[in-house]
């Protein structure tokens, strides 16, 4: 089942938390709302389940008005972070909550929902486990019976809330390979909720990236994270470093550093900024070319297969960080306090304050090396 959010706004008293949203999500994916606290997200995912009401706008599945129904008639499984589940049942009787407390017209036999409720549990790998309770799971099968749970409804999409913040890094890597597999497997249109970067692009088809109430971008992982849309995503999306220069007559320099751009037809001067993430500065001991400039290691942090570097160029005394592989760091025997030799590729420009030609901020993306 397709979602389709147009034009939804939402407020708490002054607080505004969805501007003027507007989204399109493909019958079957797997799509993740990415964001810092406080962007819109739960908001949105709320809306779209029926827990909440917008002040202006409409939700529709398959095309059909669902803006004014109740949750009950959403047909919309709901997965929280801390589970939910009730203490006091056994984990079969949790699982088959939302089957028995249907109408008597809609309610499956006990046989039905016995034979439901055991296919649930083989399906997210618990069997043996129906007259246990809760607290006698641990937090990843408690939030694998959580959607069990959502699933036994048969809804038509599934909404999960931050499904994993409550755990340990080793049990979230296990359950987001168990629910990109549980995706495969069912074709189900599932959107989950997400402030973790990672997360977000190991499990989704489609990423939509919030700040402040409002979508920044939407695109495939892939799209998002070496095509971004603006400065708020390439920085929110993994580490970044920032080097600030000026723009004059469509040359950019930065430091000793000075190349053209698409911007050469635009006269006068003004500052721009660029983006660049940390695996794309080349470390060499002697230049490699002309734009080559020199830097100083700071502090080199071993982190199992990568290593990172603190680095200071020694043209504009801009600190920075370069990741390279063991190997390479083995390769060029490099220490503390060291001078290397650093080429910055795949810069990305952001123009800080434009011209009259283009009175917005621009980013002006930059796919060679310096």
């Amino acid at each position: 089942m397709s979602i389709e959010v147009v034009n939804i706004t939402k407020s708490y008293k002054n607080f505004t938390a969805l501007k003027d949203v507007s989204l399109h999500i493909p019958e079957g994916e797997l799509v993740a709302l990415l964001g810092p606290s406080g962007s819109g997200k739960t908001t949105l995912l709320r809306l779209i389940a029926g827990l909440e009401q917008p002040e202006q706008g409409s939700i529709l599945f398959n095309g059909e008005d669902n803006t004014d129904r109740d949750v009950r008639e959403r047909r919309v499984g709901f997965v929280f972070q801390h589970y939910a589940l009730f203490r006091h049942m056994t984990i079969f009787d949790n699982i088959a909550f939302g089957l028995t407390v249907r109408s008597r017209k809609t309610r499956p036999s006990k046989a039905e929902i016995q034979e439901r409720v055991h296919s649930l549990l083989k399906l997210v790998q618990l069997e043996g486990l129906a007259h246990r309770y809760p607290s006698q799971l641990s937090g990843g099968q408690r939030q694998r019976v959580a959607l069990a749970r959502a699933l036994a409804v048969e809804p038509k999409f599934l909404l999960l809330d931050e499904p994993f913040g409550a755990l340990d890094t080793k049990v979230r890597q296990e359950l987001r390979r168990w629910l990109r597999h549980l995706h495969e497997k069912l074709g189900l249109t599932i959107l989950f909720v997400t402030h973790d970067q990672e997360e977000a692009m190991e499990l989704a088809d489609q990423v939509v990236v919030m700040n402040e109430g409002r979508v920044e971008q939407v695109g495939s992982p892939e799209e998002i994270y070496n095509q971004p849309a603006n400065p708020f995503v390439y920085s929110f999306l993994g580490r970044v470093n920032l080097f600030h220069g000026r723009i004059h007559d469509g040359k950019v320099k930065l430091g000793e550093a000075e190349f053209e751009t698409q911007w050469a037809q635009r006269p006068g001067e003004f500052p721009a900024v660029g983006y660049m993430r940390p695996h794309d500065v080349e470390i060499t001991l002697a230049p490699k070319s002309r734009q080559s400039v020199q830097a100083q290691i700071r502090h080199i942090s071993l982190l199992g297969p990568i290593v990172r570097l603190d680095l200071k160029r020694l043209d504009t005394n801009e600190v920075f960080e370069a990741e390279l592989t063991r190997q390479r760091f083995a390769e060029l025997a490099l220490e503390e306090r060291g001078i290397v030799y650093v080429t910055l590729h795949n810069l990305s420009f952001y123009v800080e304050s434009a011209p009259a030609v283009a009175p917005t901020p621009v980013l002006v993306p930059l796919r060679a090396s310096m």
